[in-house]
């Protein structure tokens, strides 16, 4: 499973380890991914969301019934 908030749409970052001697090789910056469930009171029902922190905080700032809303109009199933 790739490593993909479902809100926000983040993805893992690429760069270098660099050590002391300036020696480089390569690695991987991963998002602080969580999986969560949510109440959707209309639905009377749990979604379960892979999201990020930062998508997290989208929800609690926009409310999950708009984020799902979102979702489900860009094809996604929930």
């Amino acid at each position: 499973m790739s490593r993909v908030c479902d809100v926000t749409g983040k993805k893992p970052m690429y760069g270098n380890n660099v050590s002391h001697a300036h020696n480089k090789s390569r690695r991987r910056f991963n998002i602080n991914l969580q999986k969560k469930r949510f109440w959707l009171p209309d639905e009377k029902r749990f979604v379960t969301l892979m999201v990020s922190t930062q998508g997290m905080r989208l929800i609690d700032k926009n409310g999950i019934r708009k984020i799902v809303n979102n979702l489900r109009s860009q094809g996604m199933k929930i």
